[in-house]
């Protein structure tokens, strides 16, 4: 018999306690990247949290089964109020690459950045532009229904149909109203109605027949029908970031249960954004790094994930490399300490480990709260429990924390010139230059060297530089 675990639900503005539709098995749909450039580290955290779903699932006694969507068709710059680019094809254009080409290359590079983040892979991965008849399909049975009407080759929902639009933002039609900016499309009964189909342009690069004409998808019914087509027309939960609530989640729940006249996804989880400086970290503000750029900074990638690891999932997380730093000295802190302490016998069990244990449990159980997680890592750390029995626990919860605590301190090599400041240095250090050995130690942090002094002499390790 599996624990009952308690999820924030977006749709209901609570926690609620786990029913899955099938005995045992979460069954769970997680809004993927636009593969039209590089994931930031932001994406990156947006797409922990069914990572971090699935491995807490999972160590709970659960079973999982993930989709997540690649989008590569029907993203436009302005999807709120369904306007601009389509984003696949503004990447296509400025690197002269074909969409296909485009897609394919920015979809490796997003399973690499993935990967350097230990993100376990999804079960399956559909992309949309293999989905186009799915979506024609739900299209058409949306305008049977009354839900969507058909102008000028386009197709667009009807909201005023779909009297439960606007529950899970807390829009209201009058507030979509008041939203809207710049001209509507005076195709559309109301401004608020979002696209389905759009027709194409004279010159567009990606194009379907459909009833009403070439064109291609929206964005939000790309959702609904690679959701359905895997999952079928109910499941447990749904994913995304905090960003995806309005338009994308709203418009896929009108869609969904237009066409199954019943509710779709049991349960909503959203992810809080990653702020820098401020301001929400994005691609179309210039504010971001790669996982890939900090890791060329001499950061373990995995620092981010223990410092995201800090905060709520669902709660906004202030990023900077000062806090960065100290997540990376922090990791490698507790990976030094597993490897030390396994070497240890562990004793016979004793309640102290089974107390530790049913409290990660309980703090997994509570609505995925990672940050009492990780003060119990911390509380371990420096408890009195038998090395060894630390060590395994540790080692098991990182089934969960996925930090590879396993891994040892990494053999580093000098850079040119840092093996004689060290010397230097011991010697300064021996006939009490304090002055010569600060001055040194600070040549040494250029050249990307830490020194830290203990009573059996000093010790160095790779210290991360400041992004630029």
């Amino acid at each position: 018999m599996v624990p009952s675990i308690r999820l924030y639900n977006t749709f209901t503005r609570a926690k609620e306690e786990l029913s899955p539709l099938r005995e045992g098995i979460v069954r769970i749909y997680s809004c993927g990247p636009t593969v039209y450039r590089y994931v930031h580290v932001g994406n990156l955290r947006t797409f922990m949290l069914p990572d971090l779903l699935r491995r807490s699932l999972e160590y709970l006694g659960y079973q999982t089964e993930q989709v997540m969507n690649i989008t590569d068709v029907g993203h436009l710059t302005d999807d709120t109020f369904d306007r601009g680019e389509d984003k696949m094809l503004v990447s296509a254009r400025l690197e002269n690459k074909s969409p296909a080409e485009i897609a394919a290359y920015y979809t490796e590079a997003f399973m690499d950045d993935a990967a350097r983040l230990n993100l376990r892979r999804a079960d399956h991965y559909p992309r949309a532009t293999d989905y186009i008849p799915q979506m024609i399909d739900l299209i058409e049975k949306l305008i049977a229904r009354g839900h969507a009407y058909a102008v000028g080759g386009a197709v667009y929902y009807d909201i005023g149909s779909f009297p439960a639009y606007g529950k899970l933002s807390r829009n209201t039609t009058d507030k979509l109203l008041a939203g809207a900016r710049g001209d509507v499309d005076p195709q559309k009964h109301r401004p608020g109605d979002f696209t389905l189909w759009k027709a194409a342009g004279e010159h567009r690069m990606q194009v379907w027949p459909s009833p009403w004409g070439p064109g291609f998808p929206g964005w939000h019914i790309e959702c609904s029908a690679m959701s359905m087509s895997l999952l079928g027309d109910r499941f447990d939960i749904h994913t995304g970031g905090a960003d995806n609530v309005f338009p994308h989640h709203e418009a896929e729940i009108a869609q969904s249960e237009g066409v199954s006249g019943h509710r779709v996804v049991t349960c909503w989880m959203h992810g809080g954004l990653l702020m820098l400086g401020g301001a929400r970290m994005a691609k179309s503000a210039g504010n971001f790094f790669r996982i890939s750029e900090l890791e060329e900074h001499g950061f373990d990638p995995l620092a981010f994930r223990y410092l995201a690891l800090q905060a709520k999932y669902r709660t906004k997380l202030s990023f900077s490399t000062q806090g960065l730093a100290g997540a990376d000295r922090a990791l490698r802190q507790l990976r030094e300490r597993v490897m030390e302490w396994s070497d240890a016998i562990r004793p016979p069990e004793d309640a102290k480990v089974g107390d530790y244990e049913a409290r990660f449990r309980a703090a997994l159980a509570d609505d995925l709260d990672l940050p009492a997680a990780m003060a119990l890592v911390a509380e371990l750390n420096r408890s009195d429990v038998a090395e060894g029995a630390r060590a395994s626990l540790l080692r098991s919860w990182d089934r969960v924390l996925g930090l590879d605590l396993d891994r040892g301190a990494p053999e580093v090599t000098l850079p040119a010139g840092a093996s004689a400041l060290l010397e230097a240095r011991e010697r300064a250090r021996a006939t009490k230059d304090f002055a010569t050995s600060d001055r040194l130690r600070d040549e040494l942090v250029d050249l990307g060297v830490a020194v830290t002094d203990t009573p059996h002499g000093q010790r160095w390790r790779s210290a991360p530089t400041k992004p630029s």
